[in-house]
């Protein structure tokens, strides 16, 4: 009689191979986290100051630890002026229509974002751009993050037209449209965020498109 087969070793938690993490889940959990994190800076703002809140407050807050809060944002500005915007806008540049003027190009992109925005995250829209006016560092570091940008839609623009990466053309026509942007914004906070921004946006960049003649 032949003796039977010798029966497969048992899969223990040592042996079994570990299961490997999804990785789109793991990016929505780190965007969840950005949220919360931005969320409960924006509420705490709102209630006690800005320079009253502490990333140690920011932690609690949005229950994660304070190492955390460094690990996703590298200063308190950062949290203020953050939003998940860029890499939507990076990709929409570069599927917009290859004959279509630069300029055109990145008006679509700019309020069709800032209409999402608006649609989606009002309220903090109206906080950020309060803070942007009223606090220094906010705005100083509000100029850096929006250079960075910049950067990222010159090299798509460049890519789209197969012109060279640092194209000097492409890198001054993306800050003079950010730049509108920028004082767009800033003018609609400093007179109480009245009227149509987009509006007001869509006005600038006409005036940009013009040549800039008073």
């Amino acid at each position: 009689q032949l003796d039977p087969p010798p029966a497969p070793p048992r899969t223990t938690s040592l042996t079994a191979p570990a299961p490997q993490p999804d990785p789109a889940l793991r990016e929505r959990k780190k965007l969840r986290t950005r949220i919360a994190i931005r969320r409960a800076t924006y509420r705490l703002i709102s209630e006690q100051g800005y320079d009253a809140t502490t990333i140690e407050q920011i932690a609690e807050a949005s229950e994660v630890s304070p190492s955390t809060v460094f690990r996703y944002f590298a200063t308190k500005e950062d949290i203020v002026l953050a939003e998940e915007y860029a890499p939507v806008v990076e990709a929409e540049l570069r599927n917009r229509p290859a004959g279509e003027p630069p300029l055109e190009s990145l008006r679509f992109i700019m309020t069709e974002a800032l209409t999402a925005f608006l649609a989606s995250e009002e309220e903090e829209l109206r906080q950020r751009t309060r803070l942007m006016v009223e606090v220094p560092a906010v705005r100083a570091r509000m100029t850096e993050t929006m250079s960075d940008t910049a950067k990222l839609l010159a090299q798509a623009l460049a890519d789209r037209s197969g012109r060279d990466p640092d194209d000097l053309e492409d890198r001054v026509l993306v800050a003079a449209a950010l730049g509108a942007l920028r004082e767009v914004t800033l003018y609609w906070g400093e007179h109480g965020q009245e009227g149509d921004l987009i509006a007001m946006i869509h006005q600038a960049l006409d005036r940009l498109e013009g040549g800039l003649t008073l």
